[in-house]
């Protein structure tokens, strides 16, 4: 008799050797010869680099190499973007920054020595003369014209726009009948903070012309395939082994630099490299998630049937595109009408470049966004109206003879019950007494939330 899955209480396979200690973590791993490696990283967030000086480094004992942006040129490849968009500026993105850096936190300098006490107290010797250049941290004044420029090979910051046009606007617009609200929503730049953070080993052997890498990616498949182009070596000899990630939430869903200078370093020197990402890199340069500003237009009837909606989004991406930077807030747009059978959208983002870290996927990848923009949206029609946000979400919702159902963002919802899984819902909850005890509470000075979504 096959085994259920709905319903059922299913035992994970992976919890017995985590509850007993018997688990694999990056650093857990020790290899004959290995080396460890630390990096200097910047601390302008806009700088021309005009010197390192590295030789009390090289002086301190038990380091083996200090390695700069300058040794990678021609022999280690870009971190890759895979997003592809017409227009899309794509920046040089090196593993170690050359003559300037763009962010604070970026990887200037990679020290290899015997132990990881040793790399980090001599990358600490590391001296390095900046000059200060303009920086710009605002998504929006990025934009205006007299910005300082984050890549002087581009003439502005706007790394591309988007479009999207479902329905018929100019009825939407023209039609007297409509209420329209409009409302400013901040989506805040967020910094993924899993149990483990980041951690690679290469380890390369010249004799079969091979690379072994250990990382705490979520991508070991698609890692394999861009660290092969990177370092040149033929992807039929490169392996790439992932114990336990130790959380992520799309923060290692990347190709990142530091593991490809760690391939870099093997490759050089002949033993293993490790590097565990400190707490406070984390932060810094592992990606950041949202950071949007979204500019919302809402056209309802007097009745609270939602007719269009209008979001002009702005996307800060930071300084160079990871993966899948780009991509991420036009799956904003994407999944805009959440659950709402509103048949008039319209959705311009721009993608722009600042002086901070690179945003990327985490934790739904551009859908909680949209998930913040629709529900306020429905939060602000209730007020508008003076209507209960439950009544106004049933009134837009599709009803399940409208299935499979095709929305103007282009996407098609195959089946669904949404009237009844919020009555259910609300049953459950016992809403209608917990407004009752909401309004006695007010009354008081005492104020209940309740949220809907």
């Amino acid at each position: 008799m096959p085994t259920k899955i709905l319903g059922e209480r299913i035992k994970r396979k992976e919890d017995p050797r985590l509850i007993r200690g018997g688990a694999h973590y990056v650093d857990d791993l020790k290899l004959d010869g290995m080396l460890h490696m630390a990096f200097v990283r910047s601390i302008h967030a806009h700088a021309t680099v005009k010197s390192i000086n590295d030789s009390a480094a090289r002086a301190v004992h038990g380091v083996v190499d200090v390695i700069k942006g300058k040794d990678l040129e021609g022999k280690l490849g870009f971190v890759p973007c895979a997003a592809a968009m017409e227009g899309l500026k794509v920046p040089d993105h090196p593993c170690l920054a050359g003559e300037e850096v763009r962010y604070v936190g970026e990887p200037i300098v990679a020290v290899v020595a015997r132990d990881p006490y040793t790399a980090r107290d001599a990358a600490y010797k590391i001296e390095i003369e900046y000059e200060p250049l303009p920086a710009v941290t605002n998504p929006e004044k990025a934009l205006e014209k007299d910005s300082p420029l984050v890549h002087g090979k581009f003439p502005d910051n706007l790394a591309f726009v988007a479009t999207m046009n479902g329905g018929d606007w100019k009825s939407v617009e023209g039609d007297a009948s409509l209420k329209a609200i409009k409302q400013r929503l901040v989506n805040q730049r967020l910094a993924p903070a899993s149990m483990e953070t980041r951690g690679v080993i290469a380890s390369y052997s010249s004799g079969e012309d091979a690379m072994t890498v250990w990382s705490s990616t979520q991508i070991p498949h698609l890692l394999k395939t861009q660290l092969a182009i990177m370092t040149g070596i033929d992807e039929a000899r490169f392996r790439v082994i992932t114990p336990e990630v130790g959380g992520a939430f799309g923060s290692k869903l990347n190709v990142y630099g530091e593991e490809g200078a760690a391939c870099f370093a093997s490759n050089k020197l002949g033993n293993p490299v490790k590097w565990i990402e400190s707490r406070r890199e984390n932060m810094q340069a592992t990606i950041h998630g949202r950071d949007q500003i979204d500019d919302l237009e809402i056209y309802m009837k007097p009745d609270g049937q939602v007719v269009g909606l209008k979001c002009r989004i702005i996307a800060d991406l930071g300084a160079y595109h990871q993966l899948l930077t780009p991509a991420i807030p036009t799956l904003t747009a994407s999944m805009i009408l959440g659950c709402y059978n509103i048949r008039n959208v319209f959705v311009e983002t721009k993608g722009v470049f600042t002086n901070k870290m690179a945003t990327d996927a985490y934790r739904g990848a551009g859908r909680p966004e949209a998930t913040y923009i629709i529900e306020r949206a429905m939060d602000l029609v209730a007020r508008e109206l003076n209507m209960d946000p439950s009544e106004v979400r049933a009134k837009n919702f599709p009803s399940p003879k409208d299935f499979p159902l095709s929305l103007p963002t282009g996407v098609t919802y195959d089946t669904a019950n949404y009237q009844k899984t919020l009555k259910k819902v609300l049953k459950a909850s016992g809403y209608s007494k917990l407004r009752k005890e909401q309004e006695r509470l007010r009354k008081k000075g005492k104020y209940l939330v309740i949220g809907l979504s």
